[in-house]
């Protein structure tokens, strides 16, 4: 009875999902999407190093000769969201920075034909982003790199006999 009694008067910490939602961390990683340049481009330059990191092999892309400044691009880009494991992969491999990690993490579909994105979905999702995301943003502040970014790590300590 006690227990019962003090558990009553604790803060609660239930939330009304839809209404409210938790803050997320800045390194959250949710849903992928694709970016646009400021020119509303498509930063994909369909290097296929995503479909090759993505270790579920979620990302199915084919590629398209495109006369604008770039070699080619994607004619088809899709990302499969019930294989995604929100690993982030294909956010660090991305030369163009065109794929990144959203702080979204609700999807919902009626049947798996759904939950399959297109291109078209991954750049609503998207926006434009001009800047670089975050990926070199450690390197080049003004406290330079971090003291551990490029040190070798020792497996053991002692002497080798």
């Amino acid at each position: 009875m006690w227990i019962t009694l003090r558990h009553m008067f604790r803060p609660k910490v239930t939330m009304q999902y839809p209404e409210q939602r938790w803050s997320l961390p800045d390194n959250y990683r949710g849903l992928p999407a694709l970016v646009r340049d400021e020119e509303e481009r498509v930063k994909c330059v369909a290097c296929f190093l995503c479909e090759y990191v993505c270790p579920p092999k979620a990302i199915h892309i084919e590629a398209q000769e495109i006369q604008t400044g770039v070699e080619k691009g994607p004619r088809v880009f899709e990302i499969n969201m019930l294989r995604c494991i929100m690993c982030g992969y294909c956010e660090e491999v991305c030369p163009e920075q065109a794929i990144f990690l959203t702080k979204e993490y609700t999807t919902v579909g009626v049947n798996r034909a759904e939950m399959i994105f297109p291109k078209e979905k991954l750049l609503e999702m998207g926006g434009i982003r001009p800047d670089p995301i975050k990926k070199w943003q450690r390197l080049t502040s003004k406290q330079g790199p971090s003291e551990t970014a490029h040190e070798p790590v020792c497996a053991g300590r002692g002497t080798a006999r």
